[in-house]
């Protein structure tokens, strides 16, 4: 596999990271579970403000996520993306992918607003990106090869 290039949003997001880790308390402050969920609901707030002009209507519930389908291709990267509880896609997700992205939900209740922070340090490719492969690659229709 070929070395990847670093992105400047990747790079940026690894010095966040590596400077909260060395000023005592941002971390438990961050990670504390209601500055956390605090976060999720934000960015879900945030994800519906951006969905539901540019979904034509169509957010609906689907379990514990919120799928706005019918995206334009611009607002959002990849196939879909979650931010907070919702997920900004253009196509019907199957059941396989909406698990996928419940565990990004999850993950976002979990860390809130800095997940994603921790999400772009994690780099851009699925395959060693330890959100990703905790969420399930397969679900997430990751398939090798991965070029960024």
């Amino acid at each position: 596999m070929r070395p990847v290039a670093v992105s400047r949003l990747e790079r940026v997001s690894r010095a966040v990271v590596r400077g909260a880790r060395r000023v005592p308390g941002v971390r438990a402050f961050l990670l504390n579970p209601v500055v956390a969920l605090l976060g999720h609901w934000f960015a879900t707030l945030c994800a519906l403000l951006w969905a539901v002009p540019l979904s034509l209507g169509r957010v609906r519930r689907r379990g514990k996520l919120i799928v706005a389908e019918r995206m334009p291709r611009f607002a959002f990267g990849r196939g879909g993306t979650t931010i907070g509880g919702v997920f900004l896609t253009h196509g019907s997700p199957s059941a396989a992918v909406l698990e996928h992205e419940k565990v990004h939900r999850d993950q976002w209740r979990r860390y809130g607003l800095a997940f994603a922070v921790l999400y772009a340090a994690a780099g851009p490719n699925p395959f060693t990106n330890r959100f990703e492969i905790e969420a399930g690659l397969a679900k997430g229709n990751y398939r090798r090869p991965w070029n960024v």
